[in-house]
């Protein structure tokens, strides 16, 4: 049966004994881009692309290591100097990471984009980085500034290389390797700028022996903290990664079965709508997968119940990260307790975390995470510092998130038990006050969910005269269940305080996902809003 013990979760070195073996085994690391150890069979199998290409690609450590010395070449012999910024726009790929190692290699700042942005958000964040070059493939080539140069990934990236040796450029303490931006839910994406020294720090705290023998899914986009922090942890670790160029339920669970895949890392929607599809799971053996790591979003104990059905011989580990401060968080308990189902784990003996309250008591129980590690950002692109809101935010404030005495405020409220494991609650940007209390949505998911009829739940506030918001919620029943809305709403009211229970409740078939794979909750927001007003002019026109 599956557990939830993090020990066994193997991107952690989960001991004094096992991290000293580890350094041993694997020499300190200087420059983020240069993660591939050198003493090892070059020939092995870094990268199955399934990009599309028949049949699958399939890369070499060797041919990896000779594409990002090319890159790195090319960047030099054309003249960009070291700090310039160089842009990634594209679908995942095995050139992707070839790209962003020799931009690092030679010195500059990878930016990863986030393809699903419209173009004029894309133009946005190539220009605020600076960006004297994007990388490309061919969908978004047409989604570059037309005003600034970008290389295609196929015949055109591969002339662009320039072949041969290269010399890593040794980083200066907390010189730049990557800006990654940010979703852009609350105005214009922020660059978030991370050191190399950070990240090598994210890499050798979760190597572990044995790593070597796995096979890593990647189907969570590059863009994305959860996606490229694996993919640095298996170059270094000298494990094989199963790239798939997009996030599809079927081929993740066919890449799976093909290439008996032994971690996966994802989003809980993704592997949410994975166990909904039960054709493709009964006819699929998933008995290779023995790790699981879910995080970026809230977990409910009824995902936990279908995995621990759907892959009885993983163990899964519930996880927590930020793109400001890195993924590694939470880990095992010091004295060994196991952890529980819903929690995150135990704080990382080198992250110093805090509740913060809203009477800014920093002892509390529950309140806002606020945390201090080496993996921390050196801030925001363009942002110094505390600054006024910037125009070009739309209003958002966009100042450096980083208390005096140096800690990150997350945004994200946590509960502690009395053994010292940390819960998630929520984020203080979706909490909403109906009636004078204060809800969080993903406690109110957890709870629906909890129905025996219910797969997945999304609660979103929608405006009300009386109340000021009320929450409403998107259902997906589970396969062959009958359920109907005052079903849900009874339960709802005998497990919860009655402010908690949505007012109205909508059944679907899917929920819609951000370009993180996180729920879409502005999306859910418009559609509980056309629901309502589209009822609204049903009951007026009967009335008529």
């Amino acid at each position: 049966m599956s557990t939830l013990v993090a020990q066994r979760e193997p991107s952690v070195a989960t001991a004094t004994r096992d991290r000293a073996f580890t350094h041993n085994l694997m020499p300190s690391f200087r420059n983020l881009g240069d993660l591939i150890p050198r003493d090892r069979d070059p020939s092995k199998i870094a990268i199955i692309d399934l990009g599309g290409e028949q049949p699958p690609r399939q890369f070499s450590f060797a041919q990896l290591d000779a594409m990002a010395n090319g890159v790195a070449r090319a960047l030099a012999k054309r003249g960009f100097r070291r700090g310039d910024r160089v842009a990634i726009l594209s679908a995942n790929r095995a050139e992707y990471l070839a790209a962003c190692y020799g931009v690092m290699r030679a010195g500059l700042v990878a930016v990863p984009v986030n393809f699903k942005f419209p173009r004029e958000t894309i133009h946005f964040v190539i220009g605020d980085a600076g960006a004297k070059l994007a990388f490309c493939d061919a969908t978004r080539a047409a989604d570059c500034p037309s005003d600034s140069p970008h290389v295609t990934f196929g015949a055109e990236f591969d002339a662009f290389l320039d072949p041969g040796p290269f010399d890593p450029v040794t980083p200066a303490a907390n010189e730049p390797a990557m800006f990654l931006y940010t979703s852009g839910s609350t105005g214009a994406p922020k660059g978030v700028v991370l050191s190399h020294g950070s990240h090598i720090w994210v890499v050798e705290t979760r190597l572990a022996p044995g790593l070597h023998r796995h096979i890593y899914l990647i189907a969570a986009p590059l863009y994305h903290m959860n996606a490229l922090a694996l993919a640095k942890l298996a170059c270094a670790a000298y494990a094989t990664i199963v790239l798939l160029p997009q996030f599809s339920a079927r081929a993740y669970i066919e890449a799976i079965g093909r290439y008996r895949c032994s971690v996966l890392t994802a989003v809980p929607p993704m592997i949410a709508m994975m166990l909904r599809e039960r054709e493709a799971l009964a006819r699929t053996d998933l008995s290779s997968v023995e790790f699981v790591r879910m995080g970026s979003a809230p977990v409910s104990a009824a995902l936990m119940a279908a995995l621990r059905l759907a892959l009885p011989g993983a163990a899964v580990t519930n996880a927590y990260g930020t793109t400001e401060a890195g993924p590694v968080v939470f880990g095992p308990h010091p004295k060994g307790l196991p952890q529980p189902e819903l929690s995150v784990g135990y704080p990382h003996p080198q992250v110093r975390v805090r509740l913060v309250d809203g009477n800014k008591n920093r002892e509390a129980d529950q309140g806002v995470l606020e945390m201090k590690c080496p993996a921390l950002m050196l801030g925001y692109h363009n942002q110094a510092g505390p600054a006024p809101p910037s125009p070009a935010s739309g209003g958002a404030d966009r100042r450096r998130p980083i208390t005096p005495d140096g800690f990150y405020v997350t945004g994200d409220v946590f509960r502690r038990d009395a053994d010292g494991f940390y819960y998630f609650a929520g984020r203080t940007d979706d909490m909403f006050v109906c009636g004078g209390e204060n809800i969080y949505p993903a406690d109110v998911e957890r709870l629906l969910e909890r129905h025996p009829d219910v797969a997945q739940a999304a609660v979103v506030p929608v405006d009300d005269d009386i109340k000021g918001h009320k929450p409403v919620a998107f259902v997906i029943r589970k396969t062959g269940r009958a359920l109907d809305a005052d079903a849900v709403k009874r339960f709802a009211l005998a497990h919860a305080p009655a402010y908690q229970h949505p007012r109205h409740v909508w059944f679907v078939d899917e929920l819609p996902l951000a370009s993180t794979n996180k729920l879409d909750r502005a999306a859910l927001q418009r559609m509980a809003q056309e629901r309502l007003t589209a009822a609204s002019n049903t009951d007026a026109d009967s009335a008529s």
